[in-house]
């Protein structure tokens, strides 16, 4: 069976970080990469250090809802180009976008008969963000639903927070979920003993918690959270653009959860 890693977190926690350290690292392996992400335009993916991995992108929805059936649709074509010798890889990363409950993304692999006879679910991986994780736990549903379904959790942007707040975050996330390790991790710089093949998804400890797991397939969002594209024909003006972005966290301030692209 080929062995799925579910990689997860909120926005801007470090996931794309994460992942090209997998990819950069001489582990011999051919990876086929799923790339989701909320906008309608995709960013993460030319950010993605590209070698021989095959990369899929789902974006303009959340792969736990609206593109599900895209997933199970991309994995039943990954599996037909690897029996048919069209395609290798070893292992597939599914890299979620930031508003993802990873529930729904588990359940795939155990509701559909043809996609869980041919992938093994290795684990959840989920990056939290130090410094924003304590208000993003308070407010996001999804927030709390990554931490809950976690295997394993890497605590990033330590170096922005102080001990006590560490400490206090670390404690937080002990209650949440007491089944998963905590790593500290410093842009991406996690082994990858603590990441691939650990096989840490255990549905009996799942259903002892959610019961109903397999045949819930509905989940709360927050549907306040939208994205919005802007696309230009001619060149920016750095300092113009550097005004504009200023002026929009003035005015957005805490409500403005991300915002990226490239120029």
């Amino acid at each position: 069976m080929v062995p799925v890693t579910i990689l997860t977190g909120f926005l801007g926690s470090g996931k794309t970080t994460l992942l090209n350290r997998i990819l950069r690292e001489d582990h011999g392996q051919r990876i086929a990469v799923i790339e989701n992400e909320f906008g309608e335009v995709g960013v993460d993916s030319d950010l993605i250090e590209k070698g021989d991995e095959q990369i899929v992108q789902m974006n303009n929805g959340c792969i736990c809802c609206t593109v599900r059936g895209d997933l199970i649709r991309i994995l039943g074509e990954l599996k037909d180009k690897r029996d048919q010798g069209a395609l290798k890889f070893d292992r597939v990363v599914i890299e979620t976008t930031g508003m993802a409950d990873p529930g729904p993304v588990a359940q795939t692999f155990f509701t559909d008969d043809e996609i869980g006879n041919y992938y093994l679910l290795d684990s959840i991986i989920t990056i939290v963000d130090a410094k924003h994780a304590p208000q993003q736990l308070d407010e996001f549903h999804e927030a709390q639903e990554q931490v809950g379904f976690a295997d394993r959790l890497l605590l990033s942007k330590t170096d922005l927070t102080n001990e006590e707040e560490t400490k206090k975050l670390v404690e937080r996330l002990r209650r949440m979920n007491p089944r998963a390790p905590i790593k500290k991790v410093h842009f991406g710089d996690a082994p990858l003993a603590e990441v691939l093949d650990i096989r840490g998804f255990n549905l009996n400890a799942i259903l002892e918690l959610d019961p109903e797991f397999l045949t819930d397939l509905d989940h709360e969002h927050h549907d306040e959270v939208e994205s919005f594209v802007f696309r230009a024909k001619k060149p920016f003006d750095g300092q113009k653009l550097e005004q504009f972005l200023s002026g929009m966290i003035q005015v957005y301030g805490p409500d403005l959860l991300r915002y990226k692209g490239i120029l």
